[in-house]
């Protein structure tokens, strides 16, 4: 698959990153510049059992839920282009990523594990990730074992860096040229 430039990417923007990173917010922000559908997986799943990702995790494990991941992610290899946020543990899941690529470009959403617990912390949605004693060392551990598996992506963006805008801007060139960025 080759990139003119100036005609957007044809295949699928996949933003990963943890919990917190903005996945959902600039997700949702480029597919519409785009014009583009947006698939944040976390709601799909919710759509489709009737339960919250927290319900989900505390009555049938998170192995179902890291299972309807993939079976998503396999929908997804034959869907139109779109603008993808899976959720942070998604890439925990063996030959996803293959799945999709090379039709995907897949972008990391860098965020400190700390800046990640104070992203989540003003949300409004319930975060099993929260509801423990200590979560700074449970998102600390997350990072540890994604990090290599968020480096296998194609490029990576700061989002502490940048305001959302520009990290909007920088996804959005992306589509456009694939060669280009903030790091």
């Amino acid at each position: 698959m080759s990139v003119v430039p100036g005609l957007p990417f044809d295949g699928h923007l996949v933003l990963i990153g943890l919990p917190g990173a903005g996945k959902s917010t600039i997700g949702r922000a480029v597919a519409n510049r785009l014009h583009r559908s947006f698939l944040d997986f976390d709601v799909e799943i919710e759509r489709r059992t009737g339960l919250t990702v927290a319900q989900l995790f505390a009555q049938k494990g998170e192995q179902t839920f890291r299972q309807m991941e993939v079976e998503l992610t396999y929908e997804l290899a034959s869907a139109p282009p779109m603008v993808v946020a899976p959720g942070g543990g998604w890439v925990t899941n063996q030959g996803v990523m293959a799945l999709l690529r090379p039709r995907a470009r897949i972008i990391h959403l860098r965020v400190s594990p700390e800046e990640a617990l104070r992203r989540l912390s003003r949300s409004r949605v319930v975060r099993p990730l929260l509801l423990v004693p200590n979560p700074i060392a449970v998102m600390n551990n997350l990072w540890s074992s994604r990090a290599e598996l968020y480096g296998q992506a194609d490029i990576e963006i700061s989002v502490e860096v940048h305001d959302s805008q520009r990290v909007i801007d920088a996804v959005l060139a992306l589509a456009i040229d694939l060669t280009s960025g903030l790091g």
